[in-house]
């Protein structure tokens, strides 16, 4: 038996669950007391190491999970973030590839990061591309399908999209600071909003700038709207070529129905 299914196994017989989990992810309570290991001595010390291994391994997956965010806030004011955060939302799955679903409203709830307002909008293009990492695959649909449609047809279909795509709208440049921070020889984030597709037209998720209404139109689509119904709106100025082309050269339209 490991170190650590011991100390779980004793713990099981002798310590109340919410006593262990709430001791395992605060240091500042105490032990639980009654901890037994296989020989059935004090298992305290072992539990101590334990805490600390769960505490270091929920920060690594935040930092895995915002490379960005960590790079941002440093080492030393990340592992402290991520500390509180962890007391106040462990695992609700043993899956832990989605874990820190909650980081970007947490980060905006704190009052010591007020002063980095796009914080969170960066947490959550993070948290598109992971979940778009980890989206089902989808065959992308052949631009020759729209070749021949007439207007009324083409205005009236609905269009799938993959399930890898995603959208993030911020008030900040959020992709520009994500890509400043994180990719050598990247422009100074200027002072704009901006809204941003993801997707994965092959093994790696990728984000790309939408231009004025492409997040409106593409949230049409993903609600199931027309073709005609979403171009109405993206609103005045939208260039729809443009946007249309991005979504057929990244894969971001599986299938269309008229």
């Amino acid at each position: 038996m490991t170190e650590t299914a011991a100390v779980t196994a004793a713990t099981r017989a002798t310590v109340p669950q919410d006593a262990f989990r709430a001791a395992l992810l605060d240091a500042s309570h105490p032990i639980p007391s009654g901890l037994r290991d296989a020989q059935d001595r004090p298992a305290g010390r072992r539990y101590a190491v334990y805490r600390n291994n769960v505490a270091v391994s929920l920060r690594e997956a935040l930092a895995t999970g915002f490379p960005a965010v960590a790079k941002l806030l440093g080492e030393e004011n990340f592992n402290h973030v991520a500390g509180l955060y962890l007391r106040q939302n462990p695992p609700d799955s043993p899956v832990m590839m989605f874990y820190g679903a909650s980081f970007p409203g947490f980060l905006e709830t704190l009052p010591a990061l007020s002063g980095l307002g796009y914080l969170g909008d960066v947490a959550r293009l993070e948290l598109a591309m992971r979940e778009a990492y980890h989206a089902a695959d989808a065959p992308a649909l052949d631009p020759a399908r729209l070749q021949g449609l007439e207007e009324s047809a083409l205005m009236a279909a609905r269009f799938a999209l993959a399930p890898a795509t995603r959208i993030v709208t911020s008030p900040w440049p959020a992709l520009s600071v994500w890509r400043y921070t994180l990719r050598p020889d990247q422009p100074k984030p200027a002072a704009r909003a901006e809204d941003i597709l993801v997707t994965r037209p092959e093994f790696d998720p990728e984000p790309h700038l939408l231009p004025d209404g492409g997040a409106r139109f593409v949230l049409a689509l993903q609600s199931g709207a027309s073709f005609g119904t979403a171009i109405d709106a993206a609103g005045d100025g939208f260039d729809l070529p443009q946007m249309l082309g991005l979504l057929l050269k990244t894969g971001a339209i599986t299938d269309l129905s008229t």
